[in-house]
């Protein structure tokens, strides 16, 4: 009996420790919004969990956080809360108003709403007709009425089944129009989109420039004209660490949990049951307080390891904080990971939906780990850093001739010459993630 028991206590310590660490990797991932909800759910299963409501509210407290630095003549001010979006009314909500402004039968609208809920982010229609014509009992000329309804709605472009039609629903609202454009529209568009100008000049007998001109009234459309009604959860940019530089070269670095809700103890409630006669409320009252210290020791792991993530930030990225993104150095999760002497998922956890308050502004963590790029002009030990080569790619795009953009292999050879030795597969791929098309994408004629 000895020896069963002893089994089954030593299982249940185990299972018991499982779910601390469970627990402790859950909410170290967690960005402080998560946790804040984590929390919220946590008191509603446990009643010795009692909240309070953050120290600090960002949204009345902003004065006194905020970082002032020199540049020039120029103080900057630095805003502790940035937002990453603003709550928007969706598109399906202002296209339903202007709806309910028409006179239509209730058939009618019940179709158009349909239309209008199978709109995607962008504001294309995304139906198959024939499933919608049978599903509704209609004819493929009352879809095409109700459709061109929708596209009578704003914005512009509206409704439309392709960029083609996007665009020339728009074009149709103008007045003006030159007949060149109309042309590309109607007869060359996918020879336009692929940028075959040469043949499209020679075909309708006009000067490349005269494309190029249509092409700058074409590009006045909007080929998204949903995007601005996207709909995000409104949510904000809260740091967990705040850096600081102090007389020009100390870079120091604290945890912000002003934004936090505090974990109390709820005493009044232990006081109401530790003296009730049975044992099952003994035994649950036992369990709570276990869960409850669980949980504090979660939330200061979390705080321990995501400011010692902080200090070795703070360290391995100096020249960032005292000189600017510019200045970024080549670091991996694992280099971190070795010095703090952790694993690297731990570090990958304590990163994740974290930010950062520098005097440059508010950073993902993540923002500060990139891969090394081959240097010829530092010493073996050095190197640059994949986003150093992308701030300089971009700033040689940007000063370019657009009449004669740059190639990938001129990139390489400009970027070599500045010390940066990158191939011309990764200046592509590194052009990708920026958003710059390729160089005959870029070309303009005139």
């Amino acid at each position: 009996m000895n020896l069963k028991a002893g089994l089954f206590q030593n299982q249940q310590l185990k299972l018991q420790m499982t779910q601390q660490l469970s627990q402790a990797i859950t909410i170290l991932q967690y960005s402080t919004m998560e946790l804040n909800a984590y929390l919220e759910a946590k008191q509603l299963e446990n009643p010795l969990i009692q909240l309070e409501p953050p120290r600090k509210d960002p949204f009345h407290q902003r004065e006194p956080h905020t970082f002032k630095r020199n540049a020039g003549n120029h103080e900057n001010t630095v805003d502790w809360y940035e937002y990453v979006s603003v709550p928007k009314r969706s598109l399906a909500d202002a296209l339903s108003v202007q709806l309910n402004l028409k006179s239509l039968t209730s058939r009618d609208k019940k179709v158009m709403k349909e239309l209008i809920y199978s709109l995607d982010d962008n504001g294309y229609l995304r139906i198959d007709e024939e499933s919608f014509i049978e599903n509704h009992h209609l004819e493929m000329v009352q879809l095409g009425a109700y459709i061109n309804r929708l596209q009578d709605l704003e914005p512009a472009g509206i409704g439309a089944r392709s960029l083609q039609e996007c665009i020339s629903l728009q074009l149709q609202r103008k007045a003006n129009v030159p007949s060149l454009v109309t042309m590309i529209m109607e007869n060359h568009f996918q020879a336009f989109a692929e940028k075959k100008w040469k043949a499209i000049a020679r075909e309708l007998n006009v000067e490349l420039k005269d494309i190029q001109h249509a092409a700058d009234y074409i590009q006045c459309c909007n080929p998204r004209p949903g995007s601005k009604y996207s709909q995000h959860v409104a949510e904000y940019i809260i740091p967990e660490l705040v850096v600081k530089v102090i007389d020009g070269h100390t870079v120091a670095v604290s945890l912000y949990d002003g934004t936090t809700i505090n974990v109390t103890y709820n005493e009044e409630y232990t006081d109401f049951v530790k003296h009730h006669p049975d044992k099952e409320v003994q035994s649950y009252l036992q369990e709570k307080e276990q869960d409850f210290q669980w949980l504090l020791q979660s939330l200061r792991q979390r705080k321990q390891t995501i400011l010692k993530v902080g200090k070795m930030l703070a360290e391995k990225q100096k020249a960032f904080f005292l000189k600017g993104p510019s200045a970024i150095q080549p670091l991996t999760l694992r280099q971190v990971a070795d010095e703090i002497d952790v694993h690297e998922s731990t570090i990958s956890r304590a990163v994740k939906g974290k930010y950062m308050q520098t005097p440059y502004g508010i950073f993902e963590l993540k923002y500060f780990f990139t891969s090394a790029i081959k240097s010829v002009k530092l010493d073996d030990s050095e190197a640059a850093s994949a986003t150093s080569v992308k701030n300089e790619l971009q700033r040689l795009i940007d000063k370019e001739d657009k009449k004669k953009p740059l190639s990938d292999q001129k990139i390489v050879n400009l970027l070599l010459e500045n010390g940066y030795d990158v191939s011309r597969r990764t200046i592509a791929k590194y052009r990708d993630q920026l958003g710059i098309a390729s160089s005959t994408m870029r070309k303009r004629y005139e």
